[in-house]
């Protein structure tokens, strides 16, 4: 297929610095796939509520990623937007609120990220009615799951049907959930749902094994890993932090602790960030670095595209999928 007018013009236009950074990864991610490398891609930061799903969930379709790592707030934040999108109200001044402002937002159950406030009402204690069933049947049940897993069986069973306010093809975790795509959520305690099951524990209504943990999501992602390397797995980072420093470390572990020595490296590594390098950043490091710690290969095509994710990501799925 040839490509679109969206890639057609960054070919065009975009030929240096960032720009061209962004082409350059772009069309070594394309090669990855065509060469028969399996694809990771992580989110860090608030790319759900971003709406990133209007393009991501396609991408997801058309198998261009073959695995994701993110943060517990992108899992659940997705599904968020689907069921309680018209309450979402956007900031465009929030630069400028003041405390008290701030303060009035609370109030009236709307937490705010960066110009977007999500609802508490519609979509974190909407999803909490129905997971927590979910969670219980397999409490009872002594059934125990990763919490990606408990979110899919939420979307597959069509409890949130009644509630959906955008199309159900922008919703990336309805397209992975689908598709069953592996997904690997380190940290997952860190974000609403896991705060909501963290509480249920504490009253003693659930028990913490219920929920499998981030030391099982390694176990399972170096198996993954070991089973689908043949041909090469690249690594494409959306920000920074856990969602992207977690799973990276599965190859240095799976050389160096457990000393099998014929895995590969990552085949391939962009990272869009507009972190800097400074008191030990790891998020603004340069790629290179990463080649000390047993996770790139000296010759594993590497990019860094500093700039804002929300910009660079849609573009570059734009140019894998023709546009």
């Amino acid at each position: 297929m040839s490509k679109g007018p969206i890639s057609q013009f960054i070919e065009k236009y975009y030929l240096h610095f960032n720009s061209a950074a962004l082409v350059d990864a772009a069309k070594a991610y394309e090669k990855q796939l065509e060469d028969g490398a399996k694809m990771m891609v992580t989110l860090a930061g608030a790319m759900s509520t971003a709406e990133l799903g209007k393009i991501f969930a396609e991408m997801i379709r058309q198998d261009k990623v073959q695995i994701i790592s993110c943060t517990g707030a992108n899992l659940e934040e997705d599904i968020m937007n689907l069921v309680a999108h018209s309450h979402y109200e956007r900031v465009p001044n929030y630069r400028d609120l003041t405390p008290q402002q701030e303060w009035d937002l609370l109030e009236r159950g709307l937490n705010r990220v960066t110009d977007t406030c999500i609802p508490e009402h519609e979509a974190f204690r909407r999803l909490q009615k129905h997971i927590y069933k979910i969670w219980k049947d397999a409490d009872d049940a002594g059934e125990r799951y990763f919490p990606h897993e408990f979110m899919y069986k939420m979307l597959l069973s069509g409890v949130l049907e009644e509630y959906y306010e955008i199309d159900l093809k922008d919703s990336w975790m309805y397209a992975a959930a689908e598709k069953n795509l592996p997904i690997v959520v380190p940290g997952w305690e860190d974000s609403t749902m896991g705060n909501i099951f963290a509480s249920y524990v504490i009253k003693g209504e659930l028990k913490a094994s219920t929920m499998k943990s981030g030391i099982e999501y390694m176990a399972w992602l170096a198996d993954w890993y070991r089973d689908n390397c043949d041909s090469g797995i690249g690594f494409f980072q959306i920000g920074g932090g856990i969602a992207g420093d977690f799973p990276i470390c599965v190859v240095p572990m799976l050389y160096q602790d457990m000393e099998m020595h014929d895995v590969p490296f990552w085949s391939y590594f962009c990272q869009i960030s507009d972190s800097t390098t400074s008191y030990g950043s790891y998020s603004g490091a340069v790629p290179n670095e990463k080649i000390t710690w047993g996770k790139l290969d000296i010759n594993t095509p590497k990019f860094i595209i500093e700039s804002d994710a929300t910009i660079v990501a849609p573009l570059i799925f734009a140019y894998l999928l023709d546009y």
